[in-house]
């Protein structure tokens, strides 16, 4: 596999396989630094598992990847190293305030305490949490908390951020403020590698790639995709792009 130094992340022919399942069947596709990817798919597509190989946690049966520039089969220790996870189900601790889990976690990520304090007065400015820095983060409103989350998730500055539905269950407002602090993020050279279940989200995204079944059914920018899979239907959404592509994978 030939990786292109724009890109964060490549991967060519992944697979996986759990017995004689076949969750993952050889897809390939890249991200380039400091993109916004979406990457989209029904329950049970091969989704979380292909999200998992990429972040180092399970080994891929067969094929090749890099994430930020390291190998997911044989160096996936410098990958978990190189990357920010957030996913859907809030994951900070309610008892401590927002600079209490930033401390936890610049400890866990075992940043060099001469710059904690930079980093911790970073992402509050960044998340616009100055004000809520020592109240107690159950008290916080949801998309408050929200905003630490992803705030605790790049106190590393990892290369390459994966979020994993981060606005399930938010309100629309405060998913579009969310988008446009992924927006700012991005603009600071971090790539983004989102999953969503909402399609209006899913068109901030640069590029889309669509997994149904194990194997990718569309690939391109939002509108590219939407053309490709309704021909026919001048007034068609991402949405219905999305249920076109898996309806004709079940059939």
């Amino acid at each position: 596999m030939t990786l292109s130094s724009s890109d964060s992340i490549s991967v060519t022919n992944l697979e996986k396989k759990f017995g004689d399942f076949v969750a993952v069947n050889k897809i390939s596709f890249s991200v380039k630094k400091g993109e916004i990817f979406g990457f989209l798919g029904a329950n049970g597509s091969g989704k979380s598992t292909t999200i998992r190989m990429l972040c180092g946690i399970i080994t891929p049966t067969s094929g090749v990847g890099t994430v930020a520039g390291h190998d997911i089969v044989t160096q996936p220790e410098e990958v978990k190293h190189s990357i920010g996870y957030m996913s859907q189900k809030f994951s900070l601790y309610e008892d401590l305030t927002p600079f209490e889990n930033m401390r936890f976690y610049l400890g866990v990520y075992s940043v060099d305490r001469e710059l904690w304090n930079e980093r911790i007065d970073w992402v509050l400015k960044m998340t616009r949490l100055q004000d809520a820095r020592d109240r107690l983060t159950k008290e916080l409103p949801p998309g408050w908390r929200q905003r630490l989350a992803l705030g605790c998730s790049l106190l590393h500055k990892p290369d390459v951020l994966f979020l994993d539905e981060p606005t399930s269950g938010v309100d629309p407002v405060t998913r579009r403020h969310f988008w446009n602090f992924i927006s700012q993020i991005a603009r600071e050279g971090i790539t983004v590698f989102v999953t969503t279940h909402y399609m209006d989200e899913a068109q901030f995204c640069e590029r889309i790639v669509m997994i149904n079944a194990g194997s990718i059914v569309a690939s391109g920018t939002p509108k590219e995709i939407i053309a490709a899979a309704c021909p026919r239907r001048p007034a068609a959404d991402l949405n219905d792009a999305f249920i076109a592509l898996m309806s004709r994978r079940e059939k």
